[in-house]
């Protein structure tokens, strides 16, 4: 009997293949009492020693395979099993309460599991929680001396289905035999999913249940672009499916020629086509998948890795590295987004009943002014390698935006006493994302150099859901018709004032808000960097005119995001 099962697609394509069933063994263990700490110790030492060494081996091992952007997942990982703060936790754990590696080393990591885990404001932080996860496997795994499983061995084509894949995981994948990876938890920022995208593996994730519901060798179809499983599909379905797989796959040859074409539509308008980043590790890709530039480079995980507040000098070779690596191409960073959701372990912060509405992003750091200027003042150094832009995150009021911009002018003045011309090239600007910004677009306009348009945010709070909140996720409509309206006043108002308006949040990479945000006249479109192919060859093959009048249609004919979605779907068809 055909089965039909949803996730959330991470890694465009189509599988079609039996399953795999990526079972691990239990891992389980008792606490118990050890009568010789430094023998529990040293276990623990040859543990992470041993999995570091498995990493490097299979780092080594792919090199042929992954770019320098996936491989460099694997030292993320390294760096987590060669954090000293978290050896000596365990260590003082073991010592002092004399109990077995297997606890001590388990309380220790699911606390910052947890940490991240909660950061349900930014999918990027809390999908950070499954690097975490799946090296407690691999130690727990080594400290038990139980093996887990091994991709390597499989010899003929599989679609892989687990609760949740690590880069180990992924690296040992053979894109000859793994047609596609479906998994019960993760995001589109995962790990898994980067390099399942690099692999160009097709990959869904967050597909509850998926593990309990399909069984080893069931013939399946999962579809990469939707999200959408088929377990055991009829004759018909696998016919259609392998179609679209075909005509994707010539689609990608296509895409490649366009790394180093310009962002224009048919009838010759430019645009801006950039990339979302969380560290310098995700440079790689923005240059591989020919990035015009990067608009959005988070700051939090600078402070989330780090065990105290990161020092000016450690913002500082962070950024320069950023933006000596962009090789000339303009970095826009994105100053402390950070709050009650996303706690960091060196900065209490107090309880909040809603913390999505409360204590977070630029309300901390205008609270906080020395934490502030110290990561403005990296920043304003940096820019002396490179063209850098810095917008500040969550701006609610005038009075707001003023006083960071004062605090900021105040240290590039500072700086500029001693290197005259310093920063003069730095543009400023605000993210969007608080309703009451977005209605009072046309004066902050006339305060900034640009704007960028916070999707994710913002229609949480247009609509009131916490698009985390699965009872309620039916209300993330970024193709709402008054939403639309609300998007299209924020760029009239930018453009009023000569004002850049940018999008970073999903929606930009969205292929039906696509044609709409191009008649809107959008100028820059921000987005992980393996949609920028997709979206600049579709941007090729639509003229602006024409998606000015889709957009007034849009606005005028639709009252719901169905019938608004229904329209792009076949206007695009007869495009």
């Amino acid at each position: 009997m055909t089965k039909h099962l949803k996730g959330t697609a991470a890694s465009d394509g189509i599988g079609i293949a039996p399953v795999y069933l990526m079972t691990k063994p239990d891992l389980s263990f008792a606490k118990q009492r050890i009568s010789d700490p430094l023998a529990e110790i040293k276990r623990f030492k040859d543990a992470l020693a041993a999995v570091q060494d498995d990493l490097s081996r299979l780092k080594k091992q792919a090199s042929s395979r992954m770019g320098k952007e996936d491989l460099a997942i694997f030292d993320v990982h390294i760096e987590i099993l060669n954090d000293p703060e978290m050896f000596n936790q365990v260590v003082t754990r073991v010592r002092s309460q004399r109990i077995n590696a297997e606890t001590a080393f388990e309380e220790v990591i699911s606390r910052v599991i947890r940490e991240f885990t909660a950061m349900t404001g930014n999918k990027y932080m809390q999908e950070r929680a499954t690097d975490f996860a799946n090296i407690r496997d691999q130690v727990l795994a080594k400290l038990e001396g139980k093996a887990l499983p091994n991709l390597q061995a499989l010899d003929h084509p599989v679609i892989v289905v687990a609760h949740m894949i690590g880069p180990s995981d992924t690296s040992q994948m053979n894109a000859k035999y793994v047609k596609g990876i479906v998994t019960e938890v993760g995001g589109k920022t995962s790990h898994a999913a980067i390099m399942a995208r690099s692999l160009r593996i097709p990959a869904i994730v967050g597909c509850p249940g998926i593990t309990k519901r399909v069984h080893n060798d069931e013939d399946v179809i999962m579809n990469g672009f939707t999200g959408e499983v088929i377990a055991n599909p009829t004759t018909t379905e696998v016919d259609h499916y392998q179609a679209i797989a075909n005509r994707f796959a010539a689609e990608r040859l296509q895409w490649q020629q366009l790394v180093n074409a310009p962002s224009v539509t048919k009838d010759g308008r430019q645009f801006v086509i950039s990339a979302n980043i969380g560290s310098s590790n995700d440079l790689p890709a923005v240059l591989q998948n020919g990035a015009d530039e990067v608009g959005l480079f988070r700051t939090e995980f600078l402070y989330m890795k780090s065990e105290h507040l990161p020092t000016e000098e450690e913002q500082f070779n962070a950024y320069k590295t950023a933006v000596t690596g962009l090789q000339g191409k303009t970095l826009t960073v994105r100053t402390l987004d950070i709050g009650g959701d996303k706690p960091l372990t060196f900065m209490p912060l107090p309880h909040e009943m809603n913390p999505f509405l409360g204590y977070r992003a630029i309300r901390i750091s205008l609270n906080r002014p020395k934490m502030f200027k110290e990561q403005l003042r990296a920043l304003i150094r940096a820019s002396a390698y490179g063209p850098i832009n810095i917008m500040f995150p969550m701006i609610t009021t005038l009075d707001e935006l003023r006083q960071a911009k004062r605090i900021y002018h105040s240290e590039l003045s500072h700086l500029q006493k001693q290197q005259p011309g310093l920063g003069n090239q730095i543009k400023i600007g605000i993210m969007i994302e608080v309703p009451l910004a977005a209605l009072y677009a046309e004066r902050l306009a006339e305060e900034v150099d640009f704007f960028s348009i916070g999707t994710n945010d913002l229609i949480q709070y247009c609509f009131a859901a916490d698009r985390g909140n699965t009872s309620v996720s039916y209300l993330y409509q970024p193709l709402n018709p008054p939403f639309l309206k609300l998007i299209h006043h924020i760029i009239v108002s930018g453009h009023h004032h000569q004002t850049s308006v940018a999008m970073c949040g999903e929606m930009a990479g969205d292929r039906r808000a696509l044609p709409l945000l191009i008649g809107m006249g959008l100028d820059e479109y921000s987005m992980s960097a393996s949609s920028i192919l997709r979206t600049r060859s579709m941007m090729s093959n639509l003229d602006s005119e024409a998606c000015h009048q889709l957009y007034q249609r849009a606005v005028t004919e639709c009252e719901t995001a169905p019938e608004v979605e229904q329209l792009v779907d076949q206007w695009l068809k007869q495009q």
